[in-house]
C-alpha cells in the first residue's frame, strides 16, 4: 500500500470518527469547556470554568458557597429545597463523558432534587421531583443571599429597617406607616420568567421555568424574594398560601439560578436536560390550537388555561382570541376561556402525544357583563383592579399609610367606580352603603341584585338590606383555608350571591343597599376581619 493511499485512509478514518463522536455527544458540542468537579468527600466543588464556584454539603445537598469570580454571594446558611433535608439526604454526582457537565442528585425517600451545571456557564439548573409534598407543606427553592453584597433588592419585600411585624411574623410595618413583606410585590404565575437581585458588579436571578407541577392557575401569586440580614430568593413550587387546588406531584421545573455581573440574563435553555434521565421528565408530549373566541369584550386581555390533576398550563390569546400551547403532557384537560381573572369558557380537551388538537373558534358562553342592569359598579373581570385600593392589594398590607381610607363607604351609583371599596373588612370598613335613583316603572319590579366576590376570609360573605329590609343571609363560600387579601392576593374562588328582590322592597326615587360580613367565627382583627374582595356589584333590570 502506498504511502498516499495510507493518508487518504487515515484521513477517511478520522472524518468518520469525527463525525461518530458528534452523533453521540451532541449535547456537547456547543459547550466543550470542560467543568471541573472536585469532591472531598464532605464537600462537591463545582468550578463552571467561567466566574462560578459553588459547593454542595455532601450530607444534606445544601449549597454551602456560591462565589461569582470571587466573590461569596451564599450567606453563611445553606442554600436548599424546602427547609433543608438535614441528614437523611443521599448526595451523588456525575459528568458527562465529554466532561463539560456535572448532574449532582441529592434525594430522600420521597423527593429528589438536581443540581447541574455546564462548562463555561454560570448557571445552576435545578429540577425537584417528589412522591409527596413536603412535611412543611411547601415545596420551594430558597436561595440564601448574602445581605452585605446582594443589596438591590425589591422594595416591597424589603423589610429592612422595620420597625416590628403588624400580622403574625412575616409581614412587617416602618416608623412611616409604610409595609413590606415576602408577601409584597410577587408577578403572578403566568409572567414569571426572569428575576433577581443585584450588587456591585454581582447578580443572582432564578430563571422560574416550567409551572405545569404547580398549583393555583395562571393568576396564582407566591413569595419570590424577602430582604432582611440575608436577601432571599425563592422559586415557590407549591405551599398553603391562598391555595384553590391541591397539589401536583411528579417533576416540578426544570428552574435555574442565573449568576451575573449584574446584568439581567435572558432564559436558558433547558431542552438540553432532556438527556440527563432525570425521575418524571416527560419527552413526547401533544399540543393544542384554539382557531378563535367569538364574543370577546376588547377592552380586556384573555388567557386561555389548561388544567387536570397531573399538569397546568396558559397561553395569551390574539385579538381574535386565537391561541397555541405547545409541549403539554397528554391527557385530559379542562380548558378555561378567562376574560381578564374571570373563566368565561370551558370545555374538556383531550391531548394526545406526538398530535395537535385543533379545536375551531368557540363562542363565550358565560361572561355575566352581558346581562342588561340598572346599575353595575366595577365590571365582571375577575380582580378588584379598578375599585378602591384595588391595584394595591398584590404590593402592600392594607394599614399601609399609602392607602387612602378604606372608609366605611357609601357610594352612589354613577360615581368614580374606585370610591367603591376593593375589600369589605367587617373589622375595618363595614358597613359599605350604596345609593341609587328608580323611577316608577323599575320600583315596580322585582329585580336582582348580584354581589360577586374573588376571595374571602373566616367566611365571610354579605348581609345585605333594601331600604332597611333584610335579604336571606347566604351560605360562606368555597374558598382557600389562608390569609389572602393581606399577603398580597386577591385570587380566591370566584363566586356570586345572587337575590331576587321583591319590587315591595324598592322606592321611586332615592333606594338604599346596605352590605356588612357575616362569619360564623370570629375575627382576629381589623385586618384579619371576616370579609371578601369585591369583583361587581349589579342590579338587573
Amino acid at each position: 500500500m502506498t504511502k498516499s493511499i495510507v493518508r487518504k485512509a487515515l484521513g477517511l478514518f478520522l472524518i468518520i470518527v469525527m463525525i461518530a463522536t458528534a452523533v453521540v455527544y451532541p449535547a456537547s458540542t456547543g459547550h466543550a469547556a470542560t467543568i471541573n468537579v472536585t469532591d472531598n468527600g464532605s464537600r462537591i466543588e463545582v468550578n463552571t470554568g467561567s466566574g462560578l464556584v459553588y459547593v454542595v454539603n455532601k450530607t444534606n445537598g445544601d449549597i454551602i458557597s456560591a462565589k461569582m469570580n470571587g466573590t461569596e454571594l451564599n450567606s453563611n446558611r445553606g442554600s436548599h429545597i424546602g427547609s433543608g433535608l438535614g441528614s437523611s439526604a443521599n448526595v451523588t454526582w456525575n459528568t458527562s463523558p465529554s466532561g463539560s457537565t456535572v448532574l449532582i442528585t441529592v434525594s430522600t425517600s420521597t423527593l429528589t432534587h438536581y443540581y447541574a451545571s455546564r462548562g463555561g456557564e454560570n448557571i445552576i439548573y435545578m429540577a425537584t421531583h417528589i412522591t409527596a409534598q413536603p412535611s412543611i407543606g411547601e415545596l420551594r427553592y430558597i436561595f440564601r443571599g448574602n445581605g452585605s453584597v446582594l443589596t438591590g433588592v425589591p422594595a416591597n419585600s424589603n423589610n429592612r429597617g422595620n420597625t416590628g411585624a403588624i400580622e403574625s411574623q412575616d409581614v412587617f410595618g416602618f416608623a412611616n406607616g409604610q409595609s413590606a413583606s415576602k408577601y409584597y410585590g410577587n408577578d403572578q404565575a403566568k409572567d414569571l420568567s426572569v428575576r433577581g437581585v443585584t450588587g456591585n458588579g454581582v447578580g443572582v436571578f432564578m430563571a422560574y421555568g416550567n409551572r405545569e407541577k404547580s398549583s393555583g392557575g395562571p393568576f396564582f401569586r407566591d413569595i419570590q424574594f424577602q430582604s432582611g440580614t440575608e436577601t432571599e430568593v425563592y422559586n415557590y413550587m407549591n405551599s398553603g398560601h391562598a391555595q384553590t387546588e391541591n397539589w401536583r406531584l411528579g417533576l416540578h421545573g426544570p428552574y435555574a439560578l442565573i449568576f451575573t455581573t449584574g446584568g439581567t440574563p435572558s432564559v436558558p435553555d433547558f431542552s438540553w436536560m432532556s438527556g440527563l434521565n432525570l425521575q418524571g421528565w416527560v419527552s413526547s408530549r401533544g399540543n393544542v390550537v384554539l382557531n378563535g373566541l367569538s364574543g370577546m369584550d376588547t377592552g380586556y386581555a384573555y388567557t386561555i388555561g389548561f388544567a387536570n390533576s397531573n399538569a397546568q398550563y396558559w397561553v395569551g390569546t390574539s385579538s381574535s382570541g386565537a391561541a397555541a400551547k405547545y409541549s403539554m403532557i397528554a391527557g385530559t384537560y379542562t380548558m378555561t376561556a378567562y376574560k381578564g381573572e374571570l373563566a368565561v369558557y370551558t370545555e374538556t380537551v383531550n391531548v394526545t402525544a406526538g398530535q395537535t388538537t385543533t379545536l375551531n373558534t368557540r363562542t363565550i358562553n358565560n361572561d355575566p357583563s352581558k346581562a342588561s342592569n340598572i346599575w353595575r359598579i366595577g365590571n365582571w373581570d375577575g380582580t378588584p383592579r379598578e375599585l378602591l385600593n384595588g391595584q394595591t392589594i398584590p404590593i402592600r398590607h392594607p394599614s399601609d399609610s399609602r392607602n387612602p381610607s378604606w372608609g366605611p363607604v357609601t357610594y352612589a351609583t354613577g360615581s368614580a367606580t374606585n370610591r367603591f371599596p376593593a375589600i369589605q373588612f367587617r373589622g375595618q370598613n363595614s358597613p359599605t352603603t350604596i345609593t341609587f335613583n328608580l323611577n316608577a316603572s323599575q320600583a315596580a319590579s322585582s329585580h336582582t341584585l348580584n354581589i360577586g366576590i374573588t376571595a374571602a376570609y373566616n367566611n365571610g360573605r354579605p348581609s345585605v338590606t333594601v331600604n332597611g329590609h333584610a335579604l336571606t343571609n347566604p351560605a360562606a363560600s368555597s374558598q382557600p383555608n389562608s390569609r389572602s387579601f393581606t399577603i398580597g392576593t386577591y385570587r380566591g374562588n370566584n363566586t356570586t350571591f345572587s337575590w331576587n328582590v321583591p319590587a315591595s322592597y324598592f322606592v321611586n326615587g332615592s333606594n338604599t343597599i346596605t352590605i356588612t360580613p357575616i362569619s360564623g367565627s370570629s375575627d382576629l382583627g381589623n385586618w384579619l376581619s371576616a370579609g371578601w374582595v369585591y369583583d361587581c356589584v349589579e342590579l338587573l333590570n
